[in-house]
C-alpha cells in the first residue's frame, strides 16, 4: 500500500476521476466489445469484456492497492473465485483444510478433491497444533479462515504460513469476515487471499462477486487467470461498479459492525440464558491476544450465541427476532440471524445450540433488546 491511507484509498475509489469531464464518481463502462482505431489497434488495450473491463479493472485495481497485492481478479460470485483456485489442485496433491469453516467452500475442496485425485484432511481449526500436524510432503494447498466461520476459533495466520510454507503448500485465506480494512492477511504470509465481495467488500447486499488478490505471479496464478477468461467467470461492469461504490464506506461500516457486535457480545457474555459468547473481540476468547495482533481495526460485525436450550430453542430464538432478519450472508449494513446447522443441513457439525449473528450499523441498543426480547419471548413460549 502506499503512504495514502486506507481510509483515503476507499473514500476516494483509488482517486478515479474521469480525466475529461472530472466526474467524481467512477464511470461504469456496460460495452461488452471495444473497437478498433484506424490502424486496427485497440486505444484502451481491450478487445473484449470477458478478459477484461474498465470498470472491472478498476475495481481489482483498487482491491489490490487495498491488500496490498500485485493483482486482483474479480470473479461472478465467491465460489467461482474459490473454484478457479481450489481447481488447481492436481492428482497427488494434498489440501488442508479446517473441520468447521465456510461450509460451501469445503464442499467445494470434497468435491474438487475427489474429482482430481486429491486427497483433503480436516482438521480441528481450535487446536493450535492441528494444522502443523496435518501437513504432509505432498501437501500443496493449505486453506484456513481466521476467525473460524461460524465459531469464530482463532487461527494464527503468521504461524499457518510458517507450516504450510514449510512443506512448499501454498497458504489460502478466506478472508470474507477480515478484509484488509482489519488484516493484512498478505503481509502475514498468505500467498493468495480469497474473498466473498458479496459480503464487507461491497456490504449492501445487492452485488454477487469474489476476489482472489496475490503477490505471488507464479504458474498456479496464471491458470486461475486463464481459467476464468476461458470460462467466463469474470464479473459484470455493473456490479464491480456497485462494488467500488460499496468499497467506499468500508472502513466505516467496518468500524460500525465492529463495534455494535462488541457491545452485544459484552451484554450477553453472562447471561442466563446464553451459554457462551463466541468473538474474537472479547477478553475472555481463547484466542483473544492472536487475533488482537492480527485484526487491527475491529474484530467484525460476526458473532454467535450458544443459547442454553437444545436445536428446538436455538431456531425458535431465531424465529422470534424482529430487527435481524432471518437471512443467509454476512457483512451487509443490516443485521442478519441464523440458525447455522440448519443452513449447513444435515452433514453440519455445528452445534444445535448455535445462533450465528451478522451485526450491521443500527443502534446497538436495538439490536441487544431484539435478541433480549427474543429469548424472552421463547422461553415464555416454552413454559405455556
Amino acid at each position: 500500500m502506499t503512504d495514502t491511507s486506507f481510509d483515503t484509498l476507499c473514500a476516494q475509489a483509488n482517486h478515479l476521476v474521469d480525466p475529461m469531464y472530472g466526474d467524481v464518481v467512477p464511470a461504469v463502462h456496460i460495452s461488452t466489445t471495444f473497437a478498433r482505431n484506424e490502424q486496427g489497434e485497440l486505444p484502451g488495450g481491450l478487445r473484449y469484456s470477458r478478459y477484461g473491463n474498465p470498470t472491472v479493472l478498476q475495481a481489482e485495481a483498487l482491491i489490490a492497492k487495498l491488500d496490498g497485492a500485485k493483482e486482483a481478479r474479480l470473479f461472478g460470485s465467491g465460489l467461482a473465485a474459490a473454484a478457479a483456485l481450489i481447481g488447481t489442485l492436481r492428482n497427488g496433491d494434498h489440501v488442508v483444510a479446517p473441520r468447521i469453516m465456510y461450509h460451501g467452500a469445503q464442499d467445494l475442496i470434497r468435491k474438487v478433491a475427489s474429482e482430481h485425485g486429491a486427497e483433503a484432511t480436516f482438521f480441528n481449526q481450535a487446536n493450535p497444533q492441528a494444522l502443523a500436524k496435518a501437513l504432509r510432503p505432498n501437501t500443496a494447498m493449505v486453506w484456513i479462515e481466521s476467525p473460524i466461520n461460524p465459531t469464530w476459533d482463532i487461527i494464527d495466520i503468521a504461524a499457518a504460513a510458517e507450516a504450510a510454507h514449510s512443506v512448499n503448500a501454498c497458504l489460502c485465506l478466506d478472508a470474507s469476515v477480515t478484509p484488509a480494512v482489519t488484516t493484512r492477511a498478505l503481509d502475514l504470509g498468505v500467498d493468495i487471499v480469497f474473498q466473498s465481495a458479496t459480503k464487507y467488500l461491497n456490504g449492501h447486499s445487492d452485488v454477487l462477486a469474489g476476489c482472489l488478490s496475490t503477490n505471488m505471479l507464479d504458474d498456479r496464478w496464471a491458470e486461475i487467470v486463464n481459467d476464468r477468461n476461458l470460462t467466463g467467470g469474470v464479473l459484470g461492469a455493473m456490479e464491480a461498479w456497485l462494488l467500488i461504490r460499496g468499497l467506499r464506506t468500508l472502513p466505516l461500516r467496518y468500524r460500525a459492525a465492529s463495534a455494535n457486535a462488541l457491545a452485544i457480545a459484552r451484554h450477553f457474555e453472562h447471561h442466563a440464558v446464553v451459554e457462551r459468547v463466541l468473538y474474537p473481540g472479547l477478553e475472555s476468547h481463547p484466542g483473544h491476544a492472536i487475533a488482537r495482533g492480527q485484526m487491527i481495526d475491529g474484530f467484525s460485525g460476526m458473532l454467535s450465541l450458544l443459547v442454553r436450550g437444545d436445536t428446538e430453542f436455538a431456531r425458535a430464538v431465531t424465529r422470534n427476532l424482529r430487527i435481524f432478519l432471518g437471512a443467509a450472508s454476512l457483512g451487509g449494513v443490516e443485521s442478519l440471524a441464523e440458525h447455522r446447522a440448519s443452513v449447513e443441513g444435515p452433514n453440519s457439525v455445528v452445534p444445535g445450540n448455535l445462533i450465528r449473528f451478522s451485526v450491521g450499523i443500527e443502534a446497538a441498543a436495538d439490536l441487544i433488546h431484539d435478541i433480549e426480547q427474543a429469548l424472552r419471548k421463547t422461553e415464555a413460549e416454552l413454559r405455556s
